[in-house]
């Protein structure tokens, strides 16, 4: 069975923009917003509004979108009201549907916060206690689990492996159809990975496992209900479960790209969403569901504290809570194949930023981030042209050994660029994925000459013999690459598909 391009890449996509699971870095730094003439702007010292702040937005937007490949629609709101909705790329490449203000994006993760506030309803209606054992509510429930809370599921403390962490997902199992029962099956047997409420470990198995809890206490569907008690009520009527084959309007494709151009990323199951992940929407959508996060619209005061309490690692319940630019907010991101989403609030000054994009490559966070920086007059970098594009189209122009000469040209001149080793493998699994493998190859090799002790190099000669059968030569390589690297599961999980293991 051929190793998961799918998982090597978002190991190394994580790794340049620098994101965790579930939150974007900040992406703000001392140089200025610059103007598309890349004139420096100096940093406001008061807030940008009215023309000032379009402009400073659309600045930093089009340069995401030419530098980033940035491809979506985003939304800045003061008090509730849009000052700022835009949309840049496409929909739908092949077709050349632009992006709207009514494209509908799949949220991914963003969805725990609605999985979250229906949690507390049900509270609030008496059909639940979040300190309630999460075994009162599952069917054949595991002995391991009986300790754990609806609360730990909630602020990811449960120590419930993550499924989507699990070995040939993302070739595999996230391809298969299952109903909820079926998919839990594929962690309830997993050992704990600590005590509950001991540590935060991310899991989108804790959240899957909420949905079944409020389909049992509510008595519907976990779809219906976030449909009949926040969607309707709200007026979000853009918004879905996207577990479903009708017809959607204006519904994005997602898209991985290539150098600077896209490919359709790969298939998922609509099943494997769910409570986790399952929403679609739009930003005018979110933005109801902003304006309803107050007491009284869908919970009471007590319910909302609650929810954006943090917990371990800054968790509440569905949201992420911390500080930014000197003030309190409350973030959460989402990322499934081929899309990025980011919502950020700011409630004490009135201000969200919401950034749904059908492009892997450009962080949503890093955008919702950097809207927020300039909306607060904070200095902020505009994206510039990666060393991975620039290498790609050199390589379209003058083939491998002339991007290799730009490479040293580019060094020798002092570019301001990342010459880390992440760019190159990048490089070369976008080249891995266009089945240029004799590129691919002189890549990989290139990169060890400039760092030998580069596993992720290895990784991608090893996948590559895979690709061209030799599973031999691929075993020999993935060993080199945990020799390197010996936390290195890509590569150990890898040997275990070959039938081999890190040693003869």
């Amino acid at each position: 069975m051929a190793v998961s391009i799918v998982e090597r890449r978002r190991a190394w996509r994580w790794a340049m923009i620098g994101m965790t699971a579930w939150s974007a870095a900040l992406a703000v730094s001392a140089t200025p917003v610059a103007a598309r003439t890349q004139a420096a702007l100096a940093p406001s010292t008061t807030a940008p509004a009215g023309k000032a702040l379009d402009t400073a937005l659309d600045a930093y937007l089009a340069a995401a979108t030419k530098n980033e490949q940035f491809s979506g629609t985003v939304l800045l709101a003061r008090d509730g009201k849009p000052v700022f909705v835009r949309s840049y790329g496409m929909a739908n490449y092949e077709l050349g549907v632009p992006n709207s203000a009514d494209t509908v994006f799949r949220l991914a993760s963003v969805t725990k916060q609605f999985t979250a506030l229906a949690v507390m309803q049900l509270q609030e209606q008496g059909r639940l206690k979040v300190d309630d054992p999460i075994c009162r509510y599952l069917a054949d429930c595991p002995a391991a689990w009986r300790p754990i809370t609806i609360r730990e599921l909630l602020n990811h403390t449960s120590g419930i492996p993550n499924f989507s962490s699990l070995p040939d997902w993302d070739e595999v199992l996230s391809r298969r159809d299952y109903t909820p029962a079926e998919l839990v099956s594929l962690f309830r047997d997993l050992p704990l990975k600590f005590t509950p409420g001991e540590k935060y470990d991310y899991s989108n198995s804790g959240y899957h496992l909420l949905g079944l809890i409020i389909e049992r206490a509510s008595g519907i569907g976990w779809g219906e209900y976030v449909q009949q008690r926040i969607f309707n009520p709200l007026g979000m009527t853009h918004s879905g479960d996207d577990n479903t084959r009708a017809l959607v309007p204006h519904r994005a494709s997602g898209y991985y790209s290539l150098g600077a151009t896209f490919i359709n990323a790969p298939i998922i199951s609509r099943t494997v969403g769910y409570a986790a992940g399952g929403l679609y929407s739009t930003v005018g959508d979110l933005l109801l569901w902003d304006r309803a996060l107050a007491p009284g619209k869908l919970l009471g005061q007590v319910s909302l504290d609650a929810m954006f309490t943090p917990a371990k690692s800054g968790y509440g319940f569905g949201w992420r809570i911390g500080e930014r630019f000197g003030r309190r907010e409350m973030d959460h991101s989402g990322s499934d194949n081929g899309y990025s989403t980011y919502i950020i609030r700011f409630p004490a000054d009135g201000l969200t930023a919401i950034v749904l994009s059908n492009s892997d490559r450009a962080s949503a966070g890093k955008v919702g981030n950097a809207m927020a920086a300039i909306a607060f007059g904070q200095p902020v970098t505009l994206p510039t042209a990666q060393l991975r594009e620039i290498l790609w189209e050199r390589i379209d122009r003058d083939g491998v050994a002339g991007a290799i000469a730009h490479y040293g040209e580019l060094k020798r001149s002092g570019a301001k660029l990342d010459f880390g080793d992440d760019a190159l493998v990048g490089l070369g699994y976008d080249l891995y994925e266009a089945r240029r493998y004799a590129d691919a190859k002189a890549i990989f090799r290139f990169n060890l000459t400039i760092y030998p002790k580069s596993a992720y190099s290895h990784d991608g000669l090893a996948d590559i013999a895979v690709a061209e059968g030799d599973p031999k030569q691929a075993i020999a390589l993935f060993r080199q690459s945990l020799a390197l690297d010996p936390t290195n599961s890509y590569a150990s999980d890898a040997l275990k598909r070959l039938g081999s293991s890190a040693r003869d």
